[in-house]
């Protein structure tokens, strides 16, 4: 059997084991080591591949990157940043049109630069939200596709674990790509706020139930004091963390070390932790990282045996016989990218897809970063697309109204997907929106 044979059949059999249910880190392990095996047809060289792979995968201490950002987004959905993010957006916007849901995106927005998951968004939101949308007569489908469609901003927006894992499977600069993520991540949340405008304009029943705004949606009023005590934590977080970064006085791991240790002094300046819910939350930061390492060193193991089998280079010369050129390629990778997302999770595709396409990019001379973001956003499009859309699942799970259907929630969503489309085309043909604030955009 050759060994393009081999890595082509590994693709497939990868694809349909995830589909089945296995965790893809598993996935990727078998399905490598079995790959190695069968090119080298030797045993004993897998298994050193799979053992040096453990090693080398993540002993640098970049890696600490991961368990701060992950701790630093577990304290503060414990400390109500989000609900408090929300309450002050929407007494700033009630007057708008769709003001609940421009609300909503904007307060997404704050969590996002603080947490960077964008299932912890969706499920926050979902209780914070949708209920106060529902009580002031907005349409339940819009409701919840707002929530889902602002939840794509915690992957988009720094810090973001889906960028530390392109990081890391690019071997590009993790704080690079934090500040890349900066100017798409507010063109995406700018294109919602206008698209839920243009909505309760000029199709209002798809945003209220009976086709008009009713008054005075913001509830009590809060005081300036009242807004500065509620936004303070997210403006400190957010300017100490990505301001430090940016501005160059500390790393992205120590960026995530400084958001870490502010998050848990406001968890416990506002006696929202004691010993059994911190315990939870180091419990959890244990869990994903756990689950994160695992994913990299499988992947690494995937990315060798790909090496081995020679699968990058056919496809790079390949690609460049046909003549399909920069654009050609993307065109095919981002819907390759979008195909997937309707099948398996995020992680999952970043995983499978860059280990074969990245020395494709670079081939063609484009800038890894902004390939980086457009990426993501392409990725993250699948959180919304049926029939896997993980967000959709989140927010059912989380409202537990069965008034509201899975279809709903999808055909909710439906409208931010159409404009999350229109962001990533912008940002394939516009790519300084994504490298306007690096230093040295080129490469």
């Amino acid at each position: 059997m050759s060994p393009l044979l081999v890595a082509a059949l590994s693709l497939v059999a990868m694809l349909l084991l995830i589909w089945s249910g296995m965790h893809v880190a598993v996935v990727l392990g078998i399905v490598s080591f079995a790959g190695v095996w069968l090119i080298r047809g030797d045993v004993s060289v897998a298994a050193n591949l799979l053992a040096q792979a453990a090693q080398d995968a993540i002993a640098s201490h970049i890696f600490g990157v991961v368990p701060l950002f992950v701790l630093t987004g577990l304290l503060v959905a414990t400390a109500d940043v989000g609900k408090d993010a929300f309450e002050v957006a929407n007494q700033l916007l009630r007057r708008l049109r769709g003001g609940l849901g421009i609300a909503t995106v904007a307060s997404n927005a704050v969590f996002a630069a603080i947490t960077g998951i964008s299932i912890a968004s969706a499920a926050v939101f979902t209780r914070v939200a949708v209920p106060e949308m529902l009580r002031y007569g907005y349409q339940p489908r819009f409701a919840v596709g707002v929530v889902a469609g602002s939840s794509v901003l915690g992957m988009l927006i720094p810090p973001s674990l889906l960028m530390i894992l392109y990081g890391f499977l690019s071997n590009q600069s993790v704080g690079d790509l934090f500040t890349a993520g900066i100017v798409p991540g507010l063109v995406l949340a700018l294109a919602y706020a206008v698209g839920i405008v243009l909505m309760a304009t000029f199709w209002p029943r798809s945003v209220y139930e009976s086709g008009e705004r009713l008054p005075d949606a913001g509830g009590g009023l809060l005081s300036l004091g009242q807004i500065v005590a509620k936004i303070f934590p997210s403006v400190l977080l957010i300017v100490a963390v990505l301001g430090g970064l940016y501005a160059g006085f500390f790393t992205a791991t120590e960026a995530g070390a400084v958001g870490a240790a502010l998050a848990l002094a406001i968890a416990l300046l506002r006696r929202k932790l004691n010993l059994k819910s911190l315990w939870s939350v180091l419990t959890e930061t244990g869990h994903v990282t756990v689950s994160v390492s695992f994913l990299i060193i499988c992947a690494t193991i995937y990315t060798r045996m790909l090496a081995m089998s020679g699968m990058p280079q056919h496809l790079v010369e390949l690609l460049t016989g046909l003549g399909l050129g920069p654009t050609g390629f993307l065109i095919i990778y981002v819907a390759i990218v979008l195909l997937l997302g309707t099948i398996i999770d995020s992680s999952s595709i970043l995983l499978i897809v860059l280990p074969l396409m990245l020395p494709i990019a670079e081939q063609f001379g484009m800038n890894l970063i902004w390939f980086g973001v457009v990426t993501v956003v392409a990725v993250e499009i699948g959180l919304l697309t049926p029939p896997f859309g993980l967000s959709v699942y989140v927010i059912k799970s989380t409202l537990q109204d069965a008034r509201i259907t899975l279809g709903d929630i999808f055909r909710g969503t439906a409208p931010f997907t159409l404009m999350m489309l229109a962001v990533l085309l912008l940002l394939i043909f516009v790519p300084q929106l994504s490298l306007v604030l690096l230093k040295n955009p080129g490469g």
